[in-house]
């Protein structure tokens, strides 16, 4: 039993259910019997023992694995299998909200130095005529040096077949810091992917010559769009879409209002939320309101002409990790807001969101874990995995 001064934490070996109702009460993981709905016969009355009181929507918490190190991404398959990456090089199978016991094999090596490894994973959006998985990871190019390398592959069985290297950061740089790295699809199956700034104490993020610090956008098979808004500038990276990022290791595209929404990691203080456009300096290290980790000044500027405002910012850091976008009907009181991972803090944070316009905030599930990625399921079931606690939690929305 983990134990602090407001909150309890019990972890048992097979289903687990989660409450938090309020500071000063227990966080609990409780032993329970998942029941089994089918289309035919009728629900059974939902258990609300340990069910969680947010602000706008009661719900319970399935754990559905407790065994996972440093889980990154995770997707789903067009035959509901779901695939979720270990950052040290895994991608693991489940089935029905069960580990199968598989990994995919033959995957490409991955640097596992500091922040590295392997990172998100995307089903194309036409999984199922043409079967390719992508992946992103820090590609060791010396002994020393790496980058953030993007790349797909087919699946034979439970092996990783018809590899294809996309696009890789340039330059490869030492150091094992700030690689990204989300995936998204567009509307129109264009890809757009995240590179941190490498932890790089120069301009890094400013500068059009390297890859590092933006967000990139290519077509699915790694072609360069002829009307991304670099193409045609002397010396400048052809796939960035816009630039001046920090770490953004949260991306999430609106399909129903066309948007690309970013959250990217802050120094002290500082993480953002932003909304991304087309050839746009989002002020990584220019502006911020972060401070450097040793507590001296950053920048002495929060805002400046021509660099874009976050739509919103933390101070302090929560660490923000993976977004979504409710879009299901499950949760019709959350439909719209973001929901992104915090790792230092712990938590998942709701954003209430007005459109594009962000109007308050609420922590959720403290003390869950390093939730690093939240995601919506294609049957609308909202999924969140951590890091410290290892788990895969499934939202269940009561009312």
């Amino acid at each position: 039993m983990v134990q602090n001064k407001t909150y309890s934490m019990i972890l048992s070996k097979s289903f687990t259910q989660i409450s938090a109702l309020a500071f000063g009460t227990a966080l609990l993981f409780s032993c329970e019997q998942k029941a089994t709905v089918s289309e035919e016969a009728p629900a059974e009355p939902i258990d609300e023992t340990y069910a969680v009181q947010s602000e706008k929507l009661l719900f319970n918490v399935d754990t559905l694995y407790t065994e996972f190190e440093n889980p990154w991404g995770m997707t789903w398959l067009s035959d509901g299998t779901m695939l979720v990456t270990e950052k040290r090089g895994e991608i693991l199978v489940f089935k029905d909200d069960q580990f199968t016991g598989g990994k995919i094999q033959g995957l490409p090596e991955v640097s596992t130095k500091g922040q590295g490894g392997l990172l998100d994973i995307q089903a194309h959006p036409n999984y199922g005529e043409n079967g390719w998985i992508y992946i992103s990871y820090a590609k060791p190019i010396t002994e020393e040096e790496s980058t953030t390398a993007i790349m797909r592959f087919r699946l034979d069985g439970y092996n990783a077949v018809d590899q294809e290297e996309l696009t890789q950061s340039q330059p490869a740089m030492k150091g094992g810091n700030h690689y990204g790295s989300r995936i998204v699809f567009d509307n129109d199956g264009y890809l757009f992917y995240s590179s941190g700034d490498r932890f790089n104490p120069a301009m890094n993020a400013q500068e059009l010559t390297n890859s590092h610090g933006k967000i990139h956008r290519i077509h699915d098979d790694g072609r360069i769009p002829e009307d991304n808004p670099f193409v045609d500038s002397p010396g400048a990276i052809p796939t960035i879409w816009s630039y001046g990022s920090r770490n953004p290791q949260g991306l999430y595209f609106d399909k129903e209002n066309n948007r690309l929404w970013e959250s990217e990691h802050g120094p002290m203080g500082g993480d953002e939320l932003n909304l991304i456009e087309k050839g746009k300096n989002y002020g990584w290290p220019v502006i911020s309101y972060g401070k450097n980790y040793d507590g001296t000044t950053l920048t002495e500027i929060t805002e400046k002409e021509g660099m874009e405002q976050p739509v919103t910012y933390y101070v302090p850091s929560i660490a923000t990790a993976g977004i979504t976008m409710v879009t299901s009907d499950k949760y019709p009181a959350w439909k719209g807001d973001i929901l992104i991972g915090a790792l230092a803090k712990m938590h998942i944070n709701r954003v209430d969101m007005d459109g594009d316009k962000a109007l308050s905030q609420e922590i959720m599930l403290q003390d869950i874990g390093r939730v690093r990625q939240v995601k919506e399921s294609p049957d609308g079931y909202l999924y969140a995995v951590t890091e410290g606690t290892g788990l895969m939690v499934k939202i269940i929305p009561i009312r």
